[in-house]
């Protein structure tokens, strides 16, 4: 059962850990906004300190997963480039009005490579 319990704790440190980075957070910005000490973070990230209810709450909301992500078994893998990451992230703190900007803009470049998808493709 000891054994269990510390692959548990391995297993929702890794993906704390393998969240916070595809973010692009440091453990110390994690830390502070969670008021808790850097090695504190860093020892959860390792499985080797319980993780408290009230803890797992906080950071499913900064990284804006479901805490069942963190706890179950559902096996999903990030898939989306670091940077898109970052700023997908950071559009949780704009204004509805600005998000609807972004997706009329997104609109646009879709119809855009879909009028001529051979002038538009592969450009970055």
């Amino acid at each position: 059962m000891r054994k269990k319990m510390t692959q548990e704790r391995k297993q929702l440190g890794a993906r704390l850990r393998e969240v916070r980075e595809y973010l692009g957070l440091s453990q110390e910005e994690v830390a502070k906004k969670l008021r808790i000490p850097r090695t504190a973070l860093s020892q959860m990230e390792r499985g080797q300190r319980r993780v408290d209810t009230l803890e797992l709450k906080k950071m499913a909301g900064l990284y804006k997963h479901p805490i069942s992500y963190f706890i179950g078994d559902i096996g999903i893998h990030l898939s989306v480039p670091r940077d898109l990451a970052r700023k997908l992230f950071w559009m949780n703190h704009l204004s509805e009005k600005d998000v609807g900007e972004i997706f009329r803009f997104a609109d646009y470049l879709w119809w855009r490579a879909k009028k001529d998808p051979m002038k538009h493709k592969g450009e970055r």
